[in-house]
């Protein structure tokens, strides 16, 4: 018969001493790893932001608090910083296809300087052109009013046409030096560095000078219609288009040395956060259509990062697929195509103006849950190819001197970073503890940090009102027990209703067919174990076991699996008698928001056998455990809040010493019980029982020996030879009745 547990074997038996300080303000910030626990992923980012080729996107997986975002960020702004800084992109004018601006590509912080002295130009033709044309033709009458007074009419002709060609070719001469000492400012601003890139974007703005100044002196005749408002929009509208769009400003890449390529963290991406927009112009406007232009995140991270969450993108119900699409779209091509602001198409203005694709060279980081990240491959194979790089986040560590040692020099960062006292090394043990908690395991640490971030704030609250000058394991508690005050109503509610009466529970005596089963209560922000009673009636029949939860829909598929398991190690062990001449009803008890997981598959074989024997089960004992075809008891969910939760209500209604938990002894490795029951079980008023198979279970919930076969039969002083009895006496009563039903029919 399985010994009830040891108090040391409920919990690690790590101690303060084995830590190797006093506290946390010993410890050198800069000894410590920034991707504890987290080696593996550390390893896969930096490969990866080596890696800056198409198709070689990355994926960041893992769960919400694991430092996925925050620690991939760190890493690749450390690479960015070794990288070239990024270039301005401004649009021109495209005199030739206005529907396709220029691009033009500066060094950082020179599209704003271009646009200013764009504008200073702008301002210089409307002040200057008009004068030289004012000034050509008061030329021009004079030497008309010398050339009246000669006698030869026919001379004056002359005269007249071979002034006319010398005016104008004076105001040609007067525009070219104009626009000679304007445009060698111009290109002051363009010339940038010496590079092949930069003079490469210097000839093709020459190019587009040239052919500003052709269009200027095609178009003189503008700039000479005098004043007035109609004559003041024809001309401000004909200088709309010189004016230069500085689509992306990288100025501030100027002033900060440790910035290289752009890092963009869209935070909250949408179609026109990502991809850019046209804004909308009504018809009185004098805007030119490059103008309204807008670039997204995808051109601002140009020749650098941008990361974002797929569950961002997901959540977009209206826009969703369509970014996606997009972004598939831009991964294959390599070029973003800007549409109207709100990414809906066939809007007007698309198709009016439909710029040509812009050319970005960007890598792209998702972060996604694994089941985000899989949906995303069973949908959209294609796309999620082009992330080759996976940076996989484990939600575990090892248990070890290591972690231990990284999770201390974690907390003296936390500590460092918000001004908190220091943790002694007894206030970190529980913290420690607190981390296995979080994924019921002795022998590995959960790697959600924020979670334990949350704890040394509130820690250090308890420690402030306490005024002591170190954080203790006693600050650590209190902050744990005031937060499960701050959550636990449902809990203490249910509690409440069983210890007036209101939901049936009994944890002392013993009664046949009867048996306290544990549930684990999931409700987001806090969880918590509840005991359930399972009940069990057996007779003569045909029908076989029957759950009433299953028969009335309340019941999940996986609760179904081990209700089939049950009967059929039920037909096994009987099998001489197979098929069974047994109707028997399983039930819980009071249960109303219906019953999923297979944990109680145990529990109720345990009160059936005890209905078809007739023996009875002490309601102390509470069970979990999941059973196999071969009576074996499986590992399950949720043990340490069942077995809290169980105790918690053996102690409100009263402890006898004879109440505890069966447990699968497959789960003693997840052990992380409270310092409440593990006083408990240590004074002896509490116990925990591992067990492997249903027959060593039995008779610690009987104390009645369970049985063995042999040859057919059981022997009649066990639990499972008074079952067998039964049955036969069902199986002759189930033959008696035939019999009279043949011979006496209706």
């Amino acid at each position: 018969m399985s010994h009830s547990l040891k108090a040391a074997q409920l919990n690690i038996p790590l101690q303060a001493s084995e830590l190797g300080f006093a506290n946390t303000s010993s410890l050198s910030l800069d000894d410590f790893p920034l991707w504890v626990g987290q080696k593996d992923a550390e390893q896969a980012a930096n490969f990866g932001l080596n890696i800056f080729e198409p198709g070689f996107n990355m994926l960041v997986l893992g769960e919400s608090g694991s430092g996925r975002k925050s620690l991939t960020l760190q890493a690749i702004q450390a690479a960015s910083a070794k990288r070239a800084k990024p270039n301005d992109l401004v649009l021109l004018y495209h005199f030739e296809t206005p529907e396709k601006p220029l691009p033009l590509y500066l060094n950082a912080g020179h599209g704003v300087r271009l646009r200013i002295e764009m504008d200073a130009f702008i301002r210089q033709m409307i002040k200057v052109i008009p004068a030289l044309i004012t000034q050509t033709a008061a030329k021009d009458e004079v030497k008309s009013e010398k050339a009246s007074k000669k006698e030869d009419a026919s001379q004056v002709d002359s005269n007249d046409q071979s002034v006319e060609i010398k005016l104008a070719q004076e105001l040609k001469h007067s525009l070219e030096k104009f626009f000679t000492e304007q445009f060698a400012r111009l290109i002051m601003v363009v010339k940038g560095d010496a590079s092949p890139f930069a003079m490469n974007q210097l000839l093709k703005f020459d190019l587009y000078l040239a052919a500003l100044m052709r269009d200027v002196c095609e178009n003189i005749e503008i700039f000479n219609q005098g004043s007035g408002t109609d004559n003041e929009g024809l001309l401000e509208g004909f200088l709309g288009r010189f004016r230069v769009n500085v689509m992306v400003d990288n100025a501030a890449y100027l002033d900060d040395e440790n910035l290289g390529s752009p890092v963009i963290f869209d935070e909250d991406p949408t179609f026109s956060s990502l991809f850019g927009g046209l804004e909308s112009a009504d018809s009185t406007s004098n805007t030119a259509d490059f103008m309204r232009l807008r670039a997204g995140n995808l051109l601002k991270a140009h020749g650098g990062t941008l990361m974002f969450y797929l569950r961002d993108i997901n959540a977009d119900q209206q826009a969703g697929v369509q970014i996606l699409e997009k972004l598939h779209r831009f991964l294959r091509n390599g070029s973003i195509q800007i549409e109207e602001a709100s990414g809906t198409p066939g809007q007007n203005a698309g198709i009016h103006f439909a710029p040509e694709a812009l050319a970005a060279n960007v890598k792209l980081v998702l972060i996604a849950t694994r089941e985000e990240y899989y949906a995303l491959q069973d949908e959209l194979p294609e796309f999620a190819r082009y992330f080759q790089i996976k940076v996989d986040f484990v939600e575990s560590m090892p248990a070890n001197k290591a972690s231990y040692t990284a999770l201390a020099g974690l907390i003296a960062k936390f500590c460092h970073q918000h001004a908190l006292k220091p943790f002694d090394a007894n206030a970190v043990v529980k913290l420690i503890r607190f981390m296995q908690r979080t994924i019921d395991d002795q022998t590995r640490i959960g790697t959600r940090f924020s979670l334990l971030e949350r704890l040394v704030l509130e820690s250090a609250v308890m420690a402030n009102i306490a005024a002591s000058e170190f954080v203790r394991a006693d600050d650590v508690q209190a902050a744990l027990d005031a937060r499960r005050k701050r959550h636990n109503s449902p809990e203490r509610q249910l509690r409440e209703s069983m210890i007036d009466g209101e939901v049936m529970i009994n944890v002392t005596g013993e009664q046949v067919g009867q048996i306290n089963g544990l549930t684990h209560i999931d409700l987001g922000d806090m969880s918590f174990g509840s005991p359930v009673r399972i009940s069990a009636r057996c007779y003569a029949g045909a029908e076989g076991v029957i759950n009433i939860d299953r028969e009335v829909a309340m019941t999940g598929p996986n609760h179904d699996k081990g209700l089939m398991i049950l009967r059929s190690w039920l037909s096994a062990s009987f099998s001489s008698l197979t098929p069974l001449s047994l109707t028997a009803s399983l039930v819980f008890e009071q249960e109303y928001y219906g019953v999923e997981g297979d944990s109680a598959s145990c529990a109720e074989l345990y009160a059936l056998l005890s209905a078809l024997s007739g023996v009875p089960i002490k309601q102390g004992l509470a069970v979990t455990g999941a059973m196999n075809q071969h009576g074996e008891v499986m590992a399950i969910g949720g043990l340490n809040e069942k077995i809290e939760g169980y105790f918690r209500i053996c102690k409100a209604i009263g402890l006898d010493g004879k109440q505890g938990v069966l447990i699968p002894s497959r789960n003693l490795a997840h052990l992380l019980l409270d310092d409440e029951v593990i006083e408990a079980v240590n004074s002896g008023q509490f116990h925990i029982y591992p067990v492997s198979n249903v027959l060593e279970a039995i008779e610690l919930l009987t104390d009645v020996p369970a049985g063995e076969l042999s040859g057919e039969r059981y022997a009649e002083n066990t639990l499972l030879g008074r079952a067998q009895h039964h049955l036969e006496t069902f199986r002759m009563a189930l033959q008696h009745n035939r019999a009279i039903q043949l011979n006496h029919p209706r």
